[in-house]
């Protein structure tokens, strides 16, 4: 047990660096993931065919292929047509561009349950668009959707670990590279998981705080 616990102080640091890296990392893709999601949620309900059919493609294919093709793609297509683009940029887009696809899908629900009054009232009172999505939709989209988002970045950190196949070294590529040096992938691994285990859980031990807090607001 002492061995272990030397053991684990030694993996400690280099465990949380890699989990910062994970966080950060996904934190990045979620925010982009969410305003490409409501592009994407606008484009599908607006009055252009090409638009819905676009949507339709893009949901499809990002909801309907692996995360690791999708990530190689991105990262080697790129480099095929001469340009260069960071391991980091790649990853982070390729999270985004995935998970938009299942947040548009979630912020749908959130404007479908909007009344249709209050769209006709700042209509009425000529609001604008823009405003009227910056101030009235999304505050209500972003508090009647918060437990889905939430549990979509959590599913985000999950799957969020093929990024090392591409070196980027989040906190499986530093589980990968202690395994390397100490020769103990059982015990390395465990520690990761657990890691992993405890990002998620603070995520939504969060997201239930947060949406107990508006519902007592209400």
């Amino acid at each position: 047990m002492n061995d272990f616990s030397s053991r684990l102080a030694l993996y400690w640091p280099a465990l949380i660096e890699g989990a910062w890296t994970t966080l950060w990392l996904c934190t990045i893709a979620m925010l982009m993931g969410f305003a490409l999601g409501v592009v994407i949620h606008l484009i599908a309900n607006g009055h252009s065919r090409h638009g819905r059919a676009f949507t339709r493609v893009y949901i499809s294919f990002f909801r309907g292929t692996p995360m690791l093709a999708q990530l190689l793609l991105l990262f080697y297509l790129p480099s095929a047509l001469g340009l260069d683009i960071p391991p980091m940029a790649a990853a982070a887009a390729a999270l985004a561009l995935n998970t938009a696809a299942y947040q548009s899908q979630i912020l749908s629900s959130g404007f479908a349950a909007i009344p249709r009054g209050q769209m006709e009232a700042a209509s009425v009172f000529a609001i604008g668009k823009f405003n009227t999505l910056l101030h009235i939709q999304l505050p209500q989209v972003l508090r009647l959707t918060s437990p889905a988002l939430i549990s979509e970045l959590i599913d985000v950190i999950k799957v969020s670990a093929v990024v090392s196949v591409i070196s980027i070294t989040d906190l499986m590529r530093v589980g990968q590279q202690l395994v390397s040096q100490t020769y103990r992938p059982l015990e390395v691994y465990l520690v990761t998981a657990l890691f992993y285990l405890a990002l998620t859980s603070v995520l939504s031990l969060l997201g239930s705080l947060l949406e107990r807090r508006w519902q007592e607001r209400n």
